[in-house]
């Protein structure tokens, strides 16, 4: 599904917006995933940075899935033939690409990815030559000279041409840049640590690293063949890490996604601790020391009751966002904070790197762990959380739910019978054909009930 908000005209291009809740996503090889597509997106972002003197420079970085060769041609011959030089990284994880834009000093970066996707997908994210996700209104613009006709004149020749060139050391850059995360006096040695990389873009470099502060590592999905990545592993899929954490007395274990900008932890017990309880135990530990900026924690809509109730015992504030870490960012940015993220595992340490990063969440965790001498098992324990459903009703349609009686009625319902002890959150997926239906409250069967109500009267008129 080609990110839920667009589709092709009879001609091929895009009628709809291109762009989505993280990039353009979409079936591989299939609009608006295509080289020919991803050409003139090469062209259009080249153009839109072209915006001083001088030589440009744009880099690519992907995953590891078959169509990233596709995909990375394309993207690179659009940008050529505007004018614009390519650096080409290869596989690097999202948050490597925010890195290495910026210490190589280009205009822009790409990552070709599609995340936790499975392998026949594949996306597209920009950022800015500052390592941030582009706004709406940037996107806008680069969408815009995709769909028309405004820029197909401009087409330099002869050594105005740009070249491309290949980055040798860009894993080991951003290795040395990931573990400066970790604090300089302490040490892995004789710390066991499980970590998945999913196939994915961290394949080589989650071990490595963590190998080279001392720890002992057992590293799973490291062996990617172009179509396994995410496959029943990595941040989807936790329950690898955490077989093996009980299995060989691992201290922790970390699950990442497929480009490893998200971390989903696991305990000495071998349980899941998600993004809500990593915000806790970091907003906490950065609030002892006096580290939390504004005394502020940047989370979404989706961040459980429990984390807001237990920043405010501790005297500090949860601001929420739409979901996405590019809106967390940008309220980030807005307000001066220093911390933000979301319950899938997308953490911002913004003092550290501009989005979210897998790693450097993982090793930020294990400095906590070493400095307080305290076990994840009982750190996590910093909140009690609220119970919460949520339910994905894939849908055939997308209209404005407050127009749909039925539906309007149940969520007015369910709002007025939680009341201010409980919330409603209903929105469309920004990458699926779904509506997710979220409810949250101090009794268990009382959620449950609340969003089965609205995720059937979805279902009934909308469902699929």
């Amino acid at each position: 599904m080609a990110n839920g908000n667009s589709s092709t005209t009879k001609s091929g291009e895009p009628s709809q917006r291109l762009f989505g809740t993280d990039g353009i996503r979409g079936i591989a090889n299939v609009e608006p995933m295509t080289s020919e597509t991803i050409l003139r997106v090469g062209r259009a972002l080249a153009h839109t940075f072209r915006h001083r003197p001088g030589r440009h420079k744009i880099l690519i970085g992907k995953d590891t899935r078959l169509s990233g060769y596709l995909l990375e041609t394309a993207l690179a011959s659009g940008i050529c033939s505007m004018g614009v030089d390519v650096l080409l990284v290869g596989p690097v994880p999202t948050p490597g690409i925010a890195f290495l834009t910026r210490s190589l000093r280009a205009d822009a970066g790409v990552v070709i990815s599609a995340s936790h996707n499975p392998f026949q997908d594949n996306g597209i994210k920009i950022f800015s030559r500052e390592g941030f996700k582009l706004p709406d209104e940037q996107e806008d613009e680069i969408e815009a000279l995709v769909v028309d006709q405004h820029i197909d004149h401009l087409r330099p020749t002869a050594t105005a041409i740009g070249k491309a060139f290949r980055v040798e050391d860009a894993i080991g850059r951003y290795n040395v840049f990931v573990k400066n995360a970790f604090p300089r006096h302490l040490t892995l040695d004789g710390v066991k640590v499980v970590v998945d990389c999913g196939h994915g873009a961290a394949y080589k470099l989650a071990p490595e690293v963590l190998e080279e502060l001392g720890a002992e590592v057992i590293a799973l999905g490291v062996d990617p063949d172009g179509e396994n990545i995410n496959k029943d592993c990595g941040a989807l899929h936790p329950h690898h890490v955490q077989r093996m954490v009980r299995e060989t007395g691992a201290q922790i274990g970390v699950a990442l996604d497929g480009d490893a900008d998200r971390a989903i932890l696991v305990d000495d017990t071998g349980e899941v601790v998600d993004g809500d309880a990593v915000l806790g135990i970091a907003a906490g530990e950065m609030l002892r020391t006096g580290a939390l900026r504004n005394d502020t924690l940047v989370g979404t809509v989706m961040s459980n009751l429990g984390l807001e109730v237990a920043l405010r015992q501790m005297g500090a504030k949860l601001v929420r966002t739409a979901v996405g870490d590019r809106y967390v960012v940008e309220e980030m940015l807005r307000g001066g904070y220093n911390l933000g993220g979301e319950p899938s595992g997308h953490v911002v340490f913004l003092d550290v790197n501009t989005t979210g990063d897998g790693l450097v969440t993982f090793l930020t965790l294990l400095g906590i762990m070493l400095q307080r001498q305290r076990p994840l098992s009982e750190l996590k324990n910093i909140f009690q959380r609220y119970p919460q459903v949520l339910l994905n009703v894939k849908v055939r349609e997308r209209r404005d739910l407050a127009t749909i009686g039925p539906v309007a009625r149940a969520m007015e319902q369910v709002t007025a019978t939680l009341g201010e002890r409980g919330r409603l959150l209903v929105r469309y997926s920004g990458t699926e054909p779904l509506v997710r239906v979220m409810v949250e409250g101090e009794d268990e069967k009382i959620v449950k009930a609340c969003a089965e109500e609205v995720a059937n009267q979805v279902r009934h008129h909308l469902g699929m």
